[in-house]
């Protein structure tokens, strides 16, 4: 799945609204189970998608509901593993408004940082951001405007085993649910990848791999594009090659000049980058394999 294993999500009121979504074998009575749970907890259906992967024979379905009497998503999980294991499910229950408890990562370009922030303090993200890492000292100041707190963690090759044991404290401290790259500038090691295995996100330009390295839109720029683009996908190992969560374009011409194409591809990046955050926060995510199912 795409979020946390069963029970480690975000905390949940006591009775409300809930996610439910889970994935399994394809097989006949998987819905008419699932429903008959909702029905005997007294559960209302607010949103149901589901989706059967013909080559993968994997089904996938998530469930907004509601519960009138007094419930929590522990005990609800706990109830619902009963029907789970006859049809080899995994799956995941919390509150449906429940917060993601996130880490951003950045670096020196703060564009994609500046949107989630401000997206999250009008509570249009799901999310709260419990640390900002950068390994520059730029963002500082914009994420102390918005109270939160601004952790410097410098990396070199001689540090960089330090610096990722560092972040992986910061995750454990604060308990974050999910991690953000909002354009850092780092690879991660392969070990760090798999410890974020599916709760880490990042977001890059759409030229990969026609435009590697420093300055990608200056590159595209000498070359005359007609798309800027950009993709957000989980991290893995493989760089830049996780499963794409969120991808947009966006069409330009030779009227844009080297800096109003750059701008139009960070408006790209924060659009997309957000997109797949609000997406993964809201449960609407499953991991097919090396590719996503997402339920908009």
């Amino acid at each position: 799945m795409s979020q946390m294993q069963i029970g480690s999500g975000p905390a949940s009121a006591p009775s409300g609204d809930f996610v439910l979504i889970l994935s399994c074998p394809d097989r006949p009575g998987i819905v008419h189970a699932v429903s008959g749970f909702l029905v005997a907890q007294g559960g209302n259906i607010v949103e149901s998608q589901q989706f059967g992967d013909k080559l993968t024979h994997r089904f996938f379905m998530r469930i907004d509901f509601e519960v009138a009497g007094p419930a929590s998503a522990d005990d609800l999980r706990t109830a619902f593993a009963t029907v789970a294991r006859p049809f080899d499910m995994e799956f995941e229950l919390w509150g449906a408004t429940a917060p993601y408890k996130t880490v951003i990562m950045v670096s020196k370009q703060l564009h994609c940082l500046n949107d989630l922030l401000f997206r999250a303090s009008t509570g249009s993200l799901q999310i709260e951001t419990t640390a900002v890492v950068s390994n520059h000292p730029d963002a500082g100041p914009l994420v102390r405007s918005y109270g939160l707190d601004f952790h410097h963690i410098p990396v070199t090759p001689e540090t960089k085993a330090d610096s990722e044991k560092r972040l992986m404290e910061l995750v454990d401290e604060t308990g974050a649910h999910l991690v953000v790259l909002a354009r850092y500038m780092q690879v991660l090691s392969d070990d760090l990848c798999r410890q974020l295995s599916g709760r880490a996100i990042n977001i890059h330009h759409s030229f990969l791999p026609s435009f590697k390295g420093a300055r990608p839109y200056h590159q595209a720029f000498d070359r005359g594009v007609k798309l800027v683009g950009a993709t957000a996908h989980y991290v893995t190992a493989d760089l830049d090659e996780g499963p794409i969560i969120e991808q947009d374009v966006l069409r330009v011409d030779h009227n844009y000049d080297q800096a109003q194409l750059v701008s139009a591809g960070r408006d790209v990046e924060a659009q997309v980058l957000s997109r797949a955050v609000r997406w993964h926060c809201e449960s609407r995510v499953l991991l097919n394999g090396e590719r996503t199912v997402v339920f908009r």
